[in-house]
Formats: structure tokens, C-alpha cells, sequence
């Protein structure tokens, strides 16, 4: 059987990254990270143009249907680009909740919104990924309490939200009773934020544990990919920069540990890549081994990625960490993709429990 990318999915890839390539240059993704714009509305709404909020929603609802390994090749490019649009939260994370958990009324409310890219989505989701000791949402007579951490995309019009039965709400993110406090992060692409509930109202999903489960390893599979986007990134700049910088009156890509340390990132990425296609394939098909091969992919890639990303700005040397280069953004995408919806030690014991291991 040969494994590959068809021709749509190969159209999709390039169109995507096409437009992010001219939109989306060094230069914006630092204008975005140093000026604290809280949305990025010409980004969002060039992929809406391009279908991307749509990728998820059923063609009923005014979405193309596609699959979840479509939604991953997206999001290796989103992270290539380090695009500082709310994809995972808005194209994924709600449309996979309301398809899973969501009554028919609901559907027909915000999925035809989140296809046209009339609504964007944020995710207060930490309860699925481990709750802070001093955090947790708590559900009475339909509305919210408490705090959640580390809430993802929340320059948005509605949230997402998991409370501590592990069921998910939707609000309003201007509704009363809710403070947003922005938190001090290391990624400067996403904002990210702590969020307190004092009786906030919420429309509540269907109770559903299967498709809470899913909504997180869908999170996890296009965490994984949006990774390895930004690892492919750093390791294609580490070259240039290899081919073009000189020492001794040689290109220091002639040098034999310059050339083992690119070609180890390389022989890092390319077998990750075959791994996350098959996960993102298997949670979309439903097969077996789907959660566990979400596991796999998303400690693995958490991994490669810090190698890769330590790696590459070594290639570069002292310029390596200055902002001129902007090496640091995907450094840090990383860095928190590696934590988000579980870090890799985390997920591995969910692996091993999956397989009745220890």
C-alpha cells in the first residue's frame, strides 16, 4: 500500500502555504508578538477565504467535510509559518465538540458561524490536560464558577470550555461575569490567559465522554503538526544559514559537525512525519488504535521538536538567539505545544495504561 498525500490534498498544502508565505512574513509574526494585537483579523480572514475554518464542518452545515489527516497537513503549515490565527480552537477543537456532543440546534447555531469565519472560538480546556491545584470549573443550574488556566486563542467570540466532570460548555466570551486576565507566556504568536467564572451562563453540551476524549486527541494530533511544522522551518533556515555563512573562507556547511547536526534533525523529522499521518489518518477513520497512536504521535513529535529547535539555533551560533532571525518564535511554539493537552511524559503514561502496561 502506498501511503501519500493525493492530489487534493497536495492543492490544499500548497494554496495555504502560498498565501501564508506572502501574508504571513518574519515581519508580521513580530509586529503581532510585539504590539499585542489581539487578532489578526487580515490572516483570518484570507484562510477563510481559502475554506480553512470550514475544513472540519460538515457540507450540511456550510463546511467542505474534510478529513482530520487534511486538518493536520494545515496545521504543519500554520506552525511552519507561526501564524498568529486562532486555527486549533476555531477550525478544530469546536466544530469536533459540537459534531461529537453538540444537539442538532446547536449545530445549526455555530456551525455554519465558524465555516464563514463569522465566529472564531478560544478553548479553556485545561481540565483535559491536567488542572492546576488552584484552578477547576465547576457547572451549577447552567451556568460556570471558578478558574481555568491557560486558556488557548481567546481573542475570540466564544469559548470552549471543559469543567471538572470533563464536560464541555460554550459562553460567551464578553458575557458578565467573566474576567480574562492575559498571562505572561513565552509564545508570543498565540495569546493565551486565565479566565474566572463567576456564574457565568453557558450552553451546555450533551455529557459525552467519548467525544471529550476525541476533542483531545484531535488537540493533541495537530499540536503534533503544528510541531512539526516548526521544526521543518528551523532545520530549512539552519541550512540556508549553513550555505551562506563563512568561516575559515569556507561555508561552514562543509564542516563535518555542521553537516551531522542538520542531517540528524533530518533523519529526526522524516519518520515523525510518516507517525503523525497515521495518527491524524487512524483518529479520523476510528480505528483501534487511534488514541494510542494520538499518544505516540504527540510525545514524539514534543520531543523532536526540542531537539530540533536546540539544534538548529546551534547551526546558527550566537545569531541564533537574537531577534533579527526570529528563530525564537518557533523555539518557543514548540516549547508550549510540548506542554499543551499534556507533556510528553504525561501522554506516554496514557500509552502505556493503554496498553496495560504499568
Amino acid at each position: 500500500m502506498e501511503f501519500g498525500l493525493s492530489e487534493e490534498q497536495t492543492l490544499l498544502v500548497d494554496s495555504v502555504n502560498r498565501f501564508l508565505e506572502g501574508e504571513v512574513p518574519l515581519d508580521r509574526v513580530r509586529k503581532f508578538a510585539d504590539d499585542d494585537e489581539d487578532r489578526a483579523d487580515d490572516i483570518w480572514r484570507g484562510l477563510t477565504d481559502l475554506g480553512v475554518p470550514a475544513l472540519l464542518v460538515p457540507e450540511a452545515h456550510g463546511g467542505v467535510g474534510l478529513s482530520v489527516l487534511d486538518a493536520a497537513l494545515v496545521a504543519e503549515v500554520v506552525g511552519r509559518r507561526a501564524v498568529p490565527a486562532p486555527f486549533l480552537s476555531t477550525a478544530a477543537l469546536a466544530p469536533a465538540a459540537l459534531l461529537r456532543a453538540g444537539s442538532e440546534s446547536q449545530q445549526a447555531e455555530y456551525l455554519p458561524k465558524i465555516a464563514s469565519g463569522e465566529l472564531r472560538f478560544g478553548a479553556a480546556l485545561s481540565e483535559l490536560g491536567g488542572a492546576r491545584r488552584d484552578a477547576g470549573v465547576e457547572a451549577r443550574d447552567g451556568k460556570l464558577y471558578g478558574k481555568s488556566l491557560w486558556a488557548i486563542d481567546v481573542a475570540a467570540d466564544k469559548l470552549l470550555v471543559a469543567d471538572q466532570t470533563r464536560s464541555l460548555h460554550i459562553v460567551d466570551a464578553a458575557a458578565d461575569g467573566l474576567t480574562l486576565n492575559a498571562l505572561p507566556h513565552v509564545d508570543r504568536t498565540r495569546p493565551f490567559a486565565e479566565i474566572i467564572f463567576h456564574g457565568v451562563p453557558a450552553d451546555s453540551l450533551d455529557v459525552a465522554p467519548d467525544a471529550t476524549d476525541y476533542v483531545v486527541d484531535l488537540g493533541r494530533v495537530l499540536l503534533a503538526a503544528d510541531t512539526l511544522g516548526a521544526a521543518q522551518e528551523m532545520l530549512d533556515q539552519a541550512v540556508e544559514y549553513a550555505m551562506q555563512r563563512e568561516q575559515f573562507n569556507r561555508v561552514i556547511a562543509s564542516f563535518q559537525a555542521v553537516k551531522h547536526m542538520c542531517a540528524e534533525m533530518a533523519a529526526e523529522i522524516e519518520p515523525a512525519r510518516s507517525l503523525l499521518w497515521y495518527a491524524a489518518h487512524a483518529l479520523g477513520e476510528g480505528t483501534d488504535d487511534a488514541r494510542l497512536s494520538v499518544c505516540h504521535a504527540k510525545s514524539h513529535l514534543a520531543e523532536v521538536g526540542t531537539f530540533v529547535a536546540k539544534t538548529a539555533t546551534m547551526v546558527h551560533g550566537g545569531m541564533g538567539f537574537t531577534d533579527l532571525l526570529g528563530l525564537h518564535y518557533w523555539f518557543k511554539r514548540i516549547g508550549y505545544n510540548r506542554q499543551i493537552f499534556g507533556g510528553p511524559e504525561r501522554v506516554r503514561a496514557e500509552a502505556a495504561a493503554l496498553q496495560g502496561i504499568g
